[in-house]
């Protein structure tokens, strides 16, 4: 698995994250401040081309090796990437010192409008509506696209609704929510220098 490469001269928010079990082998390096670097293998193609489509439009860098019992079927591998996937995010945020912690996003792509969004209040609340007229893309299930993000919000504690507006292809009904979802995340972890600790009346985003 290749390594991420430093940002110049910036301290970045990083997290390494390693998941075993009988069913999948999983390590992950992240950056929420990187410049959409990644090294992506789950042994699902249209997987990858999905996290990579999300860490180059969210610029995060994302170095991920899966092994995975895809004998069975998909399902361990996808909703696994998604637990660690979340892990890392909650690792990266740290004490969320200073994020702007709502994002949003409504992202269009050819017939498909996708909107995405997240709080990462550390309270995990997961909404999905979608429609998927075909039953896999590739040797990806569609079913599994709501496993993901369910276990990315809930790994990284994070309100996160994703709702198709419009669309009846499924590949862009899909790659508009990784990218609507990678929008609104870049948004929510971003700083304002406004921000004095956590954005939050309770003074902690727990």
């Amino acid at each position: 698995m290749g390594h991420i490469p430093e940002k110049r001269g910036i301290m970045e928010r990083t997290a390494s994250v390693e998941r075993k079990t009988k069913e999948t082998d999983i390590r992950m390096e992240f950056s929420l401040d990187g410049c959409g670097n990644t090294d992506i293998d789950t042994g699902i193609g249209f997987f990858d081309h999905m996290l990579g489509s999300f860490a180059h439009h969210g610029f995060f860098d994302l170095a991920l090796k899966v092994k995975g019992d895809l004998y069975v079927d998909g399902h361990h591998t996808v909703e696994d990437t998604g637990i660690v996937l979340g892990t890392a995010i909650r690792q990266a945020l740290g004490e969320k010192a200073g994020i702007k912690r709502y994002g949003s996003f409504l992202l269009p792509m050819d017939e498909t409008l996708v909107l995405c969004a997240i709080d990462l209040s550390g309270r995990p609340y997961f909404h999905f509506e979608a429609t998927f007229a075909a039953g896999a893309v590739g040797a990806f299930d569609t079913e599994l696209v709501r496993e993901f993000f369910y276990a990315v919000s809930y790994s990284a504690g994070m309100n996160l609704h994703l709702k198709q507006l419009s669309g009846t292809n499924s590949h862009h009904i899909i790659e508009a929510m990784f990218k609507a979802f990678a929008k609104a995340l870049d948004e929510a972890s971003s700083t304002d220098p406004r921000i004095v600790g956590a954005l939050s009346t309770k003074g902690t985003i727990a």
